[in-house]
């Protein structure tokens, strides 16, 4: 008691202002969602709360603001790292177009009422109106975790974002440089110079850097995760240099980033998790920590003031996002979601406007009412952007699937403890993400007098695979087979659990045995009719720079053509990287037009491949970054062709440095007589794939 009287207030001890903070991170969002409020609301209402000109309880010191300036960055890197790029070159024209309205129709409507409403120099109103174009994409976190970050009027309110905000800083750096008197050709050479360089180092060298450097430390996790955060400040600070906000140069370091980091992988969880647990609610609390209400008591003409500049700060922005709609045919559930994304304003508003104030451009009065309208645009931003963004998650869950879109249910059998990260890995990339599906490792020991040293032996690489996959935020569920060999206990498994795909390893070992009774995955293709995918992981996943699918002629007259294609299609989306078909004309005719309109959208190249043979011939088109994916099929089967039998034996011959797959579509049940196939005719001429 003594110790709590003792206090004094604002709070000094960093212990204590640190614990009130998680407190605030903990509880604010909690209460106001019960209220069906958004807790982005929630933290910057409780900033106000605790905040100097609220109850002052906490001073927004150096620290605060170190975490706040944190905060704004990782919201600019997330909406740059999680942006479809496939979608953006799509769409880019109408991002520019986006962009230019709700740069142009804020701009000059706030210069005119600056000037001529309230009398402000056209220095002085330019900055002003400034604010009224730039916005912070303070709700995207809603966007993320109702998982329409790929959703096209997103996309291009992030593009336009960037477009506007960047053109807002341009008008900053000329305004201020025209009220120092340093306007001159120098100056624009310089400038020009000065943002060529920062892009080109951003967009083009980190990439490299970072692509090596995944290489090395593939295992390190959390260096990753270090090294992520390193480069994202390093391209605000060059950002700085160049003459222009650090925002711009976190939301560059995320493009630079966007193809090297999966969405399904432990990194990217890690990235999410503490942006959105910590550096974000520090940002959203010391933005209400700015807020003042005192403004609103200090005259009538301030008053209207505010009134009239929040006013026109909204309907400027809804112009601009009707507009839009009405150009590109949008619905209206999409254009009130960009119109809410692109109604906060927050990082650029402040920088324009202390920077203003600071030259003695503005005065204090509209210091204090440019917060206040930080305040009221974050809060009508919130509602709208959540209110729009549940709406139009629940059209997106109510589109009819294709056959191919059911709950995946992924076995992973495991023998070697070295491969089982790369599998699991690839199994949630290859999972459907509208289902919450498990994925399931299996471990299959020979019932023998050595059995239960096995199990637990087993039992112990099952645990790595889930602690591995609990770091991507994926569900597992562990299952252990006794059984009198491999293949009867994955079968049994497979029929059990209902399984629709399997994935196992690459082993090119063969033995006498194996050449006699044939692998245990002739037996899975003899004896099965699911999906299975053999694989062989020789680059770190996220390095991939293109995926080379090989397609045989009737490929997609197959029972299982429209799920091994969806699987293609997330691990290109996953991954970042391209996908080049190469096959005969008519097959790939089909896959483009069933790729067509697709979404979340694809890079496709189309090359022709006239036979199997051709592949032996195609290692120099093959990068070592490259995954070469083969759909193969199984003896019997309407795509089958013997040359399918020598694939295996070129893929260990041919392409050692590269990752790749061998795809044996779903099929139906293949019927054989006696005097027909036997066990031993599966038996390929070289080593075979399952890491068994």
């Amino acid at each position: 008691m003594i110790l709590l009287l003792d206090l004094k207030l604002p709070f000094e001890d960093p212990v204590l202002i640190f614990t009130l903070v998680l407190l605030i991170i903990l509880i604010a969002p909690m209460v106001f969602n019960k209220l069906k409020i958004p807790g982005i609301i929630g933290l910057i209402l409780a900033g106000v709360l605790v905040g100097p000109n609220g109850i002052n309880l906490l001073l927004r010191d150096a620290s605060i603001q170190l975490f706040g300036t944190v905060g704004i960055l990782y919201i600019m890197f997330m909406a740059g790292l999680e942006m479809d790029m496939i979608g953006f070159k799509k769409t880019k024209t109408r991002s520019i177009v986006y962009g230019a309205l709700t740069f142009l129709i804020p701009i000059i409507t706030g210069t005119v009422t600056f000037m001529y409403g309230f009398g402000y120099g056209i220095n002085s109103a330019v900055l002003l109106a400034s604010m009224f174009a730039s916005h912070t994409l303070l709700a995207y976190p809603i966007i993320s975790r109702l998982g329409l970050t790929k959703n096209e009027a997103i996309t291009v309110t992030i593009g336009g974002t960037i477009i506007t905000d960047t053109a807002v800083l341009l008008v900053l750096a000329i305004v201020a440089g025209s009220a120092q008197g340093n306007i001159s050709l120098f100056y624009w050479v310089q400038l020009a110079v000065s943002l060529a360089a920062f892009m080109g180092v951003v967009l083009f060298v980190f990439p490299r850097i970072a692509r090596w450097f995944f290489k090395q430390i593939e295992s390190e996790k959390g260096a990753q995760y270090i090294f992520v955060l390193t480069l994202v400040f390093a391209a605000s600070f060059l950002a700085e240099l160049a003459g222009v906000e650090a925002i711009l140069g976190a939301f560059l370091a995320g493009l630079a980033l966007n193809q090297l980091i999966p969405h399904t992988s432990a990194l990217m969880n890690r990235i999410e998790f503490v942006g959105n647990n910590i550096f974000i609610p520090f940002f959203l609390i010391s933005v209400g920590m700015l807020v003042d209400f005192s403004v609103l008591f200090q005259g009538v003409d301030i008053v209207i003031m505010t009134v009239v500049v929040i006013i026109l700060a909204l309907a400027t922005k809804w112009l601009a996002a009707f507009i839009t709609q009405k150009m590109y045919g949008y619905s209206l559930v999409q254009r009130n979601l960009i119109f809410g994304l692109s109604t906060a304003r927050a990082a650029a508003t402040l920088a324009v406007i202390l920077v203003g104030f600071d030259l003695g451009l503005i005065g204090e009065s509209a210091l204090n009412m440019t917060v206040v309208l930080i305040l009221v645009t974050c809060l009508i931003s919130s509602f709208v952007t959540e209110k729009a963004g549940k709406a139009l998650a629940i059209v997106e869950s109510r589109k009819k699937p294709d056959l191919s879109e059911k709950p995946d249910r992924i076995l992973v059998p495991i023998a070697n403890p070295k491969t089982i990260e790369n599998l699991v890995d690839l199994s949630i990339m290859l999972k459907n993400p509208d289902y919450h599906e498990p994925i399931y490792p299996l471990a299959v020991v020979i019932d023998n007098e050595h059995a239960n040293e096995e199990i637990y032996r087993k039992n112990k690489m099952l645990q790595e695979a889930i602690k591995h996959a609990s770091a991507t935020d994926s569900d597992v569920q562990l299952v252990s087979k006794i059984d009198v060999n491999i293949a009867s206990g994955i079968l049994r498994a497979i029929k059990e659990l209902m399984i629709t795909e399997v994935v196992i390893g690459w082993n090119a070992k063969i033995t006498t045995r194996d050449r006699i009774f044939g692998t245990v995955l002739d037996s899975l293709l003899e004896s099965t009719e699911q999906m299975i995918l053999v694989c062989k992981i020789a680059q770190p996943l996220n390095t991939t720079e293109r995926i080379v699918v090989i397609v045989p002629l009737n490929a997609d007259l197959e029972r299982g053509y429209l799920r091994w294609l969806r699987a293609v299609r997330l691990l290109s989306v996953q991954l970042g990287a391209k996908i080049v078909f190469r096959g005969r004309r008519r097959t790939l005719n089909k896959i483009k037009s069933t790729l067509k309109g697709t979404k979340p959208a694809v890079s496709a190249e189309f090359i022709p491949l006239m036979n199997l043979e051709e592949f032996e011939n195609m290692k120099s088109e093959v990068r070592k970054d490259d995954m070469v994916v083969v759909v193969s099929a199984r003896k019997g089967t309407v795509s089958y062709d013997h040359d399918l039998d020598i694939i295996p034996r070129l893929l260990s011959k041919n392409y050692k440095e590269n990752s790749f797959i061998i795809i044996y579509p779903e099929q139906h049940p293949v019927q054989y007589q006696d005097n027909q196939l036997s066990t031993a005719d599966y038996t390929h001429e070289s080593g075979t794939r399952e890491n068994l």
